[in-house]
């Protein structure tokens, strides 16, 4: 009988600082700024592990006053700290990035300030080697590989050392052109693909980043004849303005060869968008693991999911599966509904 796994959902990322002016004030004129914690890898061991999954997270912090406030901040989400490093050097420090909210016609802006910080340089001899044994299934980004060739050797070894050891991998490309472009993205992904169990690509970057042509499905679909990818989802974002979004996604059953989707979400009242595409990825991750990988639910779960994130300030998700499970019924009743949950 194989011994039971501790974890459910391990994630490999960086732990970032977030500083964001109040309200809708503006970076260069501010004088407060909110902190908070956030982090692509981060926001999907928090989202599933709210739905009620066990979930942790390997990262580097630095050992000093901010790394405690990042630990008890993630810690009070029920994300484990077993895989933590810790940077007790004079240079230790956190990544930070600022954000300012947009309104139309004002887009949103972010500024990063984190080369150099702790997690760059983190070696995969810094892993213990009893985390690739203990997890179901093991969670990284585009983001992780981008930052640093050191951390793109030590998250590709994981990524073998995860798959060989039985866990399922799931890789989000979550592309972004300021840290590496998209020919250097397609090469280091496609090194990958072959390790990866469940995979997330919207419909741009599947364009742009791996030079796919034909309908979004079509696109899904071909990544499954190249690779050996068991599930591949795609997000469906329509911004009608900074304040008011639509959003749906699409999944690929290549075991099934069947296709999932429903209704998108219309006109959410968004209130903070960063972190919602991660906050889907934790639903449908949450979905699959709690299923015997049923993509209907999967679905389902990673849109309502994403949908109420949207209206959450902060990079972290803050709904438990009380809510999503509310939220799910509400977007499938045809009738009148309540103005009110009471």
């Amino acid at each position: 009988m194989e011994k039971k796994k501790n974890f459910d959902l391990l994630t490999f990322g960086q732990v970032l600082l977030r500083l964001s002016p109040p309200n809708n004030e503006r970076l260069m004129r501010g004088d407060t700024f909110v902190k908070q914690v956030g982090g692509a890898e981060l926001n999907v061991a928090v989202g599933v592990a709210l739905l009620g999954l066990h979930t942790g997270i390997i990262s580097r912090l630095p050992a000093h006053d901010m790394g405690a406030f990042m630990k008890g901040k993630i810690r009070s989400y029920g994300v484990s700290d077993d895989y933590f490093i810790y940077d007790n050097s004079p240079s230790a420090r956190v990544g930070i990035y600022y954000y300012e909210n947009g309104a139309y016609p004002r887009k949103p802006k972010v500024i990063y300030d984190r080369a150099g910080s702790s997690f760059y340089s983190l070696k995969i001899e810094d892993v213990p080697e009893e985390a690739y044994r203990s997890t179901r299934c093991f969670h990284t980004s585009g983001i992780t590989l981008a930052l640093s060739p050191q951390l793109r050797e030590t998250a590709i070894e994981m990524i073998k050392r995860f798959k060989e050891a039985g866990a399922l991998v799931s890789f989000d490309v979550n592309f972004r052109g300021n840290l590496w472009t998209g020919a250097e993205a397609k090469a280091c992904i496609e090194k990958i693909l072959p390790y990866v169990d469940i995979f997330f690509c919207s419909e741009d970057t599947a364009r742009l980043t791996f030079l796919k042509t034909g309908t979004a499905k079509e696109m899904m679909k071909s990544f499954t004849d190249e690779y050996p990818i068991s599930i591949v989802a795609s997000t469906q974002r329509v911004v009608h303005s900074p304040k008011r979004h639509t959003f749906g996604s699409v999944i690929y059953d290549a075991k099934k060869d069947t296709y999932h989707e429903e209704e998108p979400y219309r006109d959410i009242e968004v209130v903070d968008r960063i972190g919602s595409g991660d906050a889907y990825i934790s639903g449908a991750l949450y979905g699959l693991l709690s299923s015997e990988f049923d993509c209907e639910r999967a679905m389902q779960y990673g849109n309502a999911t994403s949908a109420v994130k949207n209206t959450i300030p902060g990079d972290l998700p803050s709904s438990d599966l009380e809510e999503i499970d509310t939220i799910i019924k509400a977007h499938n009743h045809k009738g009148p509904q309540l103005e009110m949950a009471r």
